[in-house]
């Protein structure tokens, strides 16, 4: 038997959040995360203030979360539906790990994978790009580390290339290509532009890894292509144990 906990958890899955920290990152001011995990853990009973909070919310009828009174299950959310509460859809994009070349598919036919995220304040029509960080490359970066299994929130730098200028100290993900494309390394870096070169840094304890030194006048074509595609804007982490 379906339990008010249980439809709770399938109508904030099907509204698009895969957890509940997710919830609460989109709706800090209506949902507190603890309340949110306690009432789908059942360590708490649902109000009916609260199940009329999560079915605004998450698009269904409070008497579903609490009785379960209809037959009608949560549909998944709408585009309409995610531009209502200031959400937009982001691409996970893939992994950044430096050092690492993978091999491109140019025929990879699969669908792209999407999340709800909430829309960038500062460039609210930009895309919004997702990827997941592998390696210790930037596990010394101030004033907060990136970790292995963090997931980085991105806009397009090719949509708003326009609009902002590189500036020393911001981080961003670096696509450097080889073998005329065919191969493809994405790493997150920290910006350093100076005179006549941008340099592009990893902040690790671990000395292996370096950066990349991109001259301005560089006329030498050693088949290597180093190109800013993403700014990070947010990083993002579960934690353990949920």
């Amino acid at each position: 038997m379906e339990l008010p906990k249980d439809r709770l958890k399938r109508a904030r899955a099907a509204a698009g959040y895969e957890s509940p920290t997710d919830a609460a990152n989109a709706f800090p001011r209506d949902i507190n995360k603890n309340t949110l995990i306690s009432n789908e853990n059942g360590n708490r009973p649902i109000s009916r203030k609260a199940a009329e909070k999560y079915g605004e919310l998450f698009g269904v009828k409070a008497g579903w979360i609490l009785f379960g009174d209809s037959e009608e299950a949560p549909a998944p959310i709408s585009d309409v539906a995610l531009s209502r509460v200031g959400m937009v859809t982001g691409r996970v994009a893939g992994i950044v790990e430096a050092g690492t070349f993978r091999e491109v598919d140019e025929f990879d036919q699969s669908d792209p994978v999407e999340i709800p995220l909430p829309r960038d304040d500062r460039f609210p029509n930009a895309r919004q790009l997702v990827f997941d960080c592998s390696g210790d490359s930037m596990n010394d970066l101030r004033p907060r580390p990136i970790f292995p299994g963090d997931r980085l929130v991105c806009i397009s730098y090719e949509d708003v290339e326009h609009l902002v200028e590189l500036k020393s100290g911001m981080v961003v993900v670096v696509e450097r290509t080889r073998d005329g494309g065919h191969f493809r390394e994405w790493s997150v870096k920290q910006l350093e532009l100076f005179p006549d070169r941008a340099e592009f840094h990893p902040r690790s304890t671990n000395p292996k890894h370096k950066p990349i030194v991109i001259q301005r006048e560089h006329d030498a074509d050693d088949g290597v292509t180093v190109q800013v595609i993403a700014l990070v804007r947010r990083v993002m982490n579960e934690m353990p144990g949920f």
